[in-house]
């Protein structure tokens, strides 16, 4: 019998019903389970720590939480940075006293890397007092350019669109310092580049250092932990969410945008409460870092040119509306993602093949595509019942019984957990025939993607030119070039100071 003490952590896309069913578990629970006297909800949504901003960020409203306590939830000030070390240490915190008061946390949101980092300990980098032998020669070793740059790092990470040249001496630099990491990000991926930098100003070691390290440590999670994932079907799901836009704009999404836009152009922090004027350093607003903070969230970009117009413009409206529906129904297809090729993976092979009845992290998936009648019938009895279950040692249902759609999402390919193994999976390298501007490389993932490019209408297009240009068929095989990656992993989201891998 493990003495680790139990959890409960609930997942899944926007807009599924998380708040909701965490809201009736801790209802259920409030009337006493195996000596448990009810619950405290922790959030684990990345948008939603920042106070007021309710609309944008999707919290549910105080009296729709049923008098259940909600915690970190409206702490920080909007513009603030708040990260996953940050996160997880104010988490543990908060479960230790929800323990101590004979209750049971349940941690909601759905930023699951955040979960993820909760659940399992050791794979956050680690500030140091010096640098590792390493780092210390390669900094050494850095021409002037890089070494006033690696002093110097911007603030915010550049706009490859707009400013290549920045990105791509941000890539040189993160190569000359750690070329196996820097060989995962694709140079126009500045926010991964940048990541990774400041791991090594932080640390004081390549992030392939820390890698190493923890590939020497195993997936050991830090609590009996009991994981819902709460999904809907993606073709059901869009409609609520389109719709779920349209509300928010009645709700007043667009007073909380020029609030946002106000604190953004303020040079010094101000309450989300503070009057919204019309002298706004527009110039400020427009170079806000959209991967930073409160400004990630969906809405704030999208309705920038709206808002930025000095008359309205139905088109600009409309446009934006659109954007910010499409973003919504794109960050959910995200979170599936993270989901089944990140947790999943690593909750697996935590229980080390465990029989579900004695998994320290059993994972079941509640189907909450159909609302009513059987949100009840599918969700909530099927998860009260695993609760009860789970917190008394009893015997747990198998998870992928539970339906049809849980076997399908719960069933996944085998995929490496090591960091050392991950890191190797990721190489890319550069497509010679495609790469129009050698100092803007164009970059393919080796393996799958490298054999679909290469297939490609695109890429035969430019080996039917070069061979007429030059008389002869031009290499194909890919060349390995330590300053850039393909498709950016926007998945892995937001946040500079997480996980090396």
């Amino acid at each position: 019998m493990t003495t680790l003490k139990p959890i409960i952590t609930i997942c899944g896309t926007t807009g599924v019903g998380k708040s909701k069913l965490s809201i009736e578990l801790a209802l259920k629970l409030a009337q006493g389970i195996h000596g448990w006297t009810g619950a405290r909800i922790i959030n684990a949504d990345s948008m939603q720590v920042y106070t007021g901003m309710d609309v944008i960020t999707n919290k549910v409203p105080v009296a729709e939480r049923m008098g259940v306590e909600h915690l970190l939830m409206d702490f920080k000030q909007p513009g603030e940075q708040y990260v996953v070390g940050q996160w997880v240490q104010d988490a543990i915190k908060a479960i230790d006293e929800t323990h101590q008061m004979g209750m049971i946390p349940i941690i909601v949101g759905g930023t699951s890397y955040w979960i993820q980092h909760l659940i399992f300990p050791n794979r956050l980098p680690i500030p140091a007092q010096s640098l590792s032998d390493s780092i210390a020669r390669s900094i050494a070793n850095l021409p002037p350019e890089l070494l006033e740059l690696f002093n110097a790092l911007p603030e915010h990470s550049p706009s490859a669109a707009s400013n290549p040249q920045d990105a791509m001496l941000l890539h040189k630099l993160l190569t000359a310092l750690d070329e196996p990491v820097a060989q995962r990000w694709h140079w126009r991926d500045t926010r991964k580049v940048m990541g990774s930098l400041r791991v090594i100003k932080d640390t004081g070691k390549a992030p392939s250092e820390i890698i190493i390290e923890q590939s020497k440590t195993a997936l050991i999670p830090r609590y009996r932990t009991l994981c819902f994932w709460l999904y809907a079907e993606p073709s059901i799901l869009n409609d609520r969410l389109d719709a779920r836009v349209d509300d928010m704009i009645k709700e007043g999404l667009l007073d909380e945008i020029k609030q946002l836009r106000a604190i953004a152009s303020s040079p010094a922090p101000c309450s989300p409460d503070a009057a919204v004027t019309e002298s706004s350093d527009e110039s400020a607003v427009q170079q806000t870092d959209y991967t930073v903070g409160i400004y990630q969230s969906i809405g704030y970009k999208e309705f920038h040119d709206y808002l930025a117009s000095p008359e309205h413009s139905e088109k600009l409206f409309v446009s934006a509306v659109e954007q910010m529906k499409y973003g919504t129904r794109q960050y959910a297809k995200r979170q599936i993602r993270w989901l089944r090729n990140k947790l999943l993976p690593a909750i697996y092979s935590a229980n080390s093949g465990r029989d579900h009845t004695v998994a320290l992290l059993p994972v079941y998936l509640l189907d909450a595509t159909e609302l009513g009648d059987q949100w009840t019938s599918n969700v909530l009895n099927q998860g009260e019942r695993i609760v009860e279950a789970f917190l008394g040692n009893e015997t747990l249902l198998d998870p992928l019984s539970l339906s049809e759609r849980a076997r399908e999402m719960l069933t996944i390919d085998v995929k490496p957990t090591s960091p050392t193994e991950i890191l190797r999976a990721r190489k890319k390298v550069v497509c010679p025939v495609c790469t129009l501007d050698p100092s803007q490389p164009f970059m393919v993932e080796d393996g799958s993607q490298w054999e679909a490019h290469r297939r490609s209408r695109a890429h035969r297009g430019h080996a039917s030119r070069d061979k007429k240009m030059h008389g002869k068929r031009v290499n194909r095989r890919p060349a390995v070039h330590s300053d850039i990656p393909s498709k950016v992993d926007v998945e892995d989201q937001q946040d500079q100071h997480r996980s090396i891998v």
